[in-house]
């Protein structure tokens, strides 16, 4: 048996590059035994196409003595029951992003799961890819000073014209920050560590969508979240951030992440991606250098994070995706939509340590 055995529960539109590589890349590390999907026909699909068996009810994954790590890739709204019915029955799990829909939700799992001496991981992994690690050896080596200021922009204008099922965009738990937002703060807590104080106006802009994509083309979904948020960012190492996610641009020229140091500034590539490129422009230089990307996972490489998180296991050491960081960045989140409806800073209660470089 090679390492930890996974069981994952979902098979919706991520799960392909999921099985992919954990069956692939990643296979002499951990073991894929058992799926399963409320919708059957998609658990059996990807049971015929990976050779995983399938097991009808999720319960009974979740009990299976086959599996020590639970891949809890449902919708958002699931997220909280799947977990804790699996730290109560001994399970490790790693969740799909965000941890959960709320605070008080995580809170229960990750102490749940301290005191049963379990591991929770939690999605995204692409900060431990080539081009975010590369990132984050400049910053440490200094090559851009002490950061001093950093932009986030994340815009488009939804999911509903390419994804086959997009409501759960629209609802609790989802929308621009809850969707996208983790990719964004993962990578910057994980440059730059914890934030302590933010601020932000949250707003609907539109009160429904029209889907446009098959197999659901016609479909009104009605919006419940806000799609377009703009926040400012306070860094416990006192650097300022701003960050804009929103799910009602159609077009733009905005980068994705650019930190500005006391000594130069470095454009950062998309942190929904593991690849690069990575730029610096140093001192008063007019032109930005491509820095090459030498660090390994530069491919689409999730699943990195569950691996890491069994072999962390294994060896008794601290793993990067973990809960400590996934709750920080859901409080986070939530703070931006707080400080909107409050008219006023919402104080992060919650803080954590950047994780390791890889």
């Amino acid at each position: 048996m090679n390492g930890k055995r996974i069981g994952i529960v979902g098979c919706g539109n991520i799960s392909g590059i999921y099985l992919t590589n954990l069956t692939g890349m990643f296979g002499k590390h951990v073991k894929v035994t058992a799926l399963t999907d409320l919708i059957p026909e998609k658990a059996e699909k990807a049971s015929r196409e990976f050779n995983i068996p399938y097991i009808k009810n999720t319960d009974d994954l979740i009990q299976s003595c086959d599996v020590d790590i639970i891949l809890n890739i449902t919708e958002p709204y699931n997220h909280y029951h799947v977990t804790l019915s699996a730290v109560k029955a001994g399970k490790h799990v790693y969740n799909e992003k965000p941890l959960c829909e709320k605070r008080e939700e995580a809170q229960e799992v990750i102490r749940i799961a301290a005191e049963n001496k379990l591991r929770i991981g939690c999605a995204p992994d692409t900060f431990m890819g080539a081009g975010l690690q590369t990132c984050r050896n400049l910053i440490d080596d200094g090559i851009i000073g002490h950061p001093v200021a950093v932009t986030a922009f994340m815009a488009c204008h939804g999911h509903e014209h390419w994804h086959p099922s997009p409501e759960f965009y629209y609802k609790t738990g989802g929308g621009p920050m809850f969707d996208m937002g983790p990719y964004y703060l993962t990578a910057l807590v994980s440059l730059l560590g914890p934030i302590a104080r933010v601020s932000g106006t949250a707003k609907k802009s539109f009160d429904t969508r029209k889907i446009t994509s098959e197999p659901l083309n016609g479909k009104v979904i009605n919006v419940d979240i806000p799609t377009h948020i703009a926040g400012v960012m306070d860094f416990a190492n006192g650097a300022v951030g701003t960050i804009i996610t929103s799910f009602d641009v159609y077009s733009h020229t905005l980068p994705w992440i650019e930190i500005y140091g006391s000594e130069g500034s470095m454009r950062v590539p998309d942190p929904n991606y593991f690849e690069g490129p990575v730029f610096v422009s140093r001192f008063m230089e007019n032109t930005w250098k491509e820095i090459p990307i030498e660090k390994k996972y530069s491919e689409n490489s999730r699943g990195l994070g569950i691996t890491d998180m069994a072999q962390a296991i294994t060896e008794n050491r601290p793993h990067r995706a973990n809960a400590e960081m996934a709750y920080h960045i859901l409080d986070v989140m939530h703070g931006f939509h707080d400080a909107s409806a409050a008219g006023k800073y919402y104080d992060v209660k919650s803080t954590c340590q950047k994780p390791k470089p890889m």
